[in-house]
């Protein structure tokens, strides 16, 4: 990665101004994957100082500012009550140490990786971005709305009493995901589902949700919702696996999940 220019300003103000300005400016997180999609960097825009690198609990949400590292949400206290720790155990499986001390909220998902697991498990849950420009909105409509020049600044996860499952496959515990697949539920009911590592960015499975929602007992309706969710859902080939593998892997990972949080439930 080489870059031209760095800059560091002390406010987002002063930042949206140099990255709407700059064409070819781009937003520094944490630097862990700017690499892969960038050969040579003309103007880099460093965000360290401009006070978005806090953990926030409020009476209905917690505030993650989008400079906080994957590393601080697995050993935060906040977080660790809420959802029964979810958030640090399915974060504590992402890639190393090393680099869930590197790699940051904004980083993450402002870029919409398709192979981030952290996209995934937050699609579980009712999360929205606050961006700069934009202004707020659900994670599901950032992750299909095409954003410009912006700066995502915080998210708010809402508090819930939910039950929640992560579920993934890799090769080997410091790769990316075979696929990835996050569900939730409040009562047995209300569900929350999501796909990634498809391997495109993480997907909800609306059509799927909406089956579980309508029936008493969902596992034995497991078949039917399976179903729905292998054709609701696109499964793609690259060098890691192919599409028909991942659909594979889809049906298992989602009767886990499944059982996994009703059993909670129960």
């Amino acid at each position: 990665m080489r870059i031209k220019n760095y800059v560091r300003p002390h406010t987002l103000e002063e930042a949206y101004r140099i990255i709407s300005e700059n064409e070819r400016a781009v937003v520094l997180g944490g630097g862990s994957f700017l690499r892969l999609s960038f050969k040579e960097i003309d103007t880099v825009v460093d965000l360290q100082d401009v006070g978005i690198d806090f953990i926030e609990e409020k009476e209905d949400a917690v505030d993650i500012g989008s400079m906080v590292t994957l590393g601080e949400l697995e050993r935060s206290d906040v977080l660790r009550k809420l959802y029964r720790g979810y958030i640090p155990k399915f974060v504590g499986i992402i890639w190393s140490v090393q680099l869930r001390n590197i790699a940051t909220v904004g980083g993450t998902i402002f870029p919409k990786w398709g192979f981030s697991d952290f996209i995934t498990g937050l699609l579980a849950l009712n999360v929205d971005v606050h961006l700069y420009k934009s202004g707020r909105m659900k994670l599901e409509d950032f992750l299909k709305t095409k954003i410009g020049k912006d700066i995502l600044v915080k998210i708010s996860i809402k508090k819930e009493e939910r039950e929640t499952s992560f579920q993934f496959l890799r090769n080997s515990l410091y790769d990316f995901s075979l696929l990835n697949l996050s569900l939730s539920c409040k009562k047995g009911r209300d569900f929350k589902l999501a796909v990634g590592a498809r391997p495109g960015v993480a997907k909800p499975a609306e059509k799927t949700v909406e089956f579980l929602n309508s029936v008493d007992e969902p596992l034995k309706h497991l078949k039917e919702a399976t179903e729905i969710l292998l054709s609701e859902i696109e499964f793609g080939d690259d060098f890691r696996a192919s599409g028909e593998y991942r659909k594979h892997l889809a049906e298992v990972l989602f009767k886990r999940a499944l059982e996994e949080v009703l059993s909670h439930e129960g």
